[in-house]
């Protein structure tokens, strides 16, 4: 080295949610541009937000591209089969009622093979929270439709477009019962990260449906195109903030998708009938 070469140093700053993160299960496996990335980091903030102890908590998901969301964070997994994320959640809780419990679904494990199991968690009030990454298709086998897939789309499975009505999972979780309810976008990330942590604050069953672009797939078949950045733009363009759309007419929501919460109540949560045994004896019945 010269007498006179100067020494730069350089500091890198590291992500402070990185301590969070398995580094061994990197490089992840989500195609480029998917949504699942930006839940994983928006579901982080809240967990860092809130200062939740994530040794703690577990993590449970089925068959899908957002079940691999919670494989790459450091915190107790069950990846498993397909549509039963809310039975293995009950066991969880029954057996250790104060581990916080976080499912991550697409809509086929939520509504599609696990809407028996949707509706009767949202009836039980069980504690636990489901983030739904709703990518309008069944992503990760091809791009066929699903349950949320919007009316007319061209989807694998329906080259003419589909002639099925979708679900609006968060007014069938109301009306099932659930405790928390909203829809978020990765088009908008501020107000994700608030509806995320509002559901992880929240004590019963909670719904955060998050609509996510599938550029691979849903963007390739149906937006006719597989950029990114096109995707978010259809989802931003098509998201009302409930505000502005409770002063709108059923004609002006065709086809859009109100996004905000919609129910934050309080009723006593899922414990099973031994917790209900106990309770009569206490009351010496």
């Amino acid at each position: 080295m010269a007498e006179n070469a100067e020494v730069i140093s350089i500091e890198i700053e590291v992500n402070p949610l990185r301590k969070y993160v398995r580094e061994e299960k990197m490089p992840h496996f989500f195609c480029p541009g998917c949504g699942c990335g930006q839940v994983l980091g928006s579901f982080l903030r809240g967990v860092d937000a809130l200062n939740i102890d994530i040794n703690g908590m577990a993590a449970i998901a089925g068959v899908g591209c957002s079940a691999r969301i919670p494989v790459y964070m450091k915190v107790d997994t069950l990846h498993g089969v397909h549509g039963r994320t809310l039975p293995w959640a009950t066991g969880i809780k029954l057996h250790s009622p104060d581990t916080k419990v976080v499912v991550f679904a697409g809509d086929g494990d939520a509504v599609s093979i696990g809407g028996n199991h949707f509706i009767h968690a949202a009836r039980r009030n069980l504690d636990v929270l489901m983030i739904v990454v709703n990518n309008f298709n069944f992503a990760m086998t091809g791009g066929q439709v699903a349950p949320m897939t919007p009316p007319g789309t061209v989807t694998m499975t329906t080259p003419y477009g589909s002639g099925e009505a979708p679900f609006d999972m968060c007014a069938l979780a109301l009306a099932a019962g659930a405790t928390y309810v909203a829809r978020a976008a990765t088009s908008d990330i501020a107000q994700m990260d608030q509806l995320v942590k509002k559901g992880l604050e929240h004590k019963g069953f909670g719904v955060v449906e998050i609509l996510s672009q599938c550029p691979t797939h849903f963007g390739r078949y149906a937006l006719g195109s597989g950029s990114p950045e096109v995707n978010l733009g259809w989802i931003r363009e098509l998201c009302l903030p409930k505000g502005k759309a409770d002063a709108m007419s059923p004609e002006e929501l065709e086809g859009k998708f109100v996004t905000g919460e919609f129910v934050r109540v309080s009723r006593p949560v899922f414990r099973g009938s031994t917790f209900i045994k106990e309770n009569l004896q206490k009351d010496g019945a």
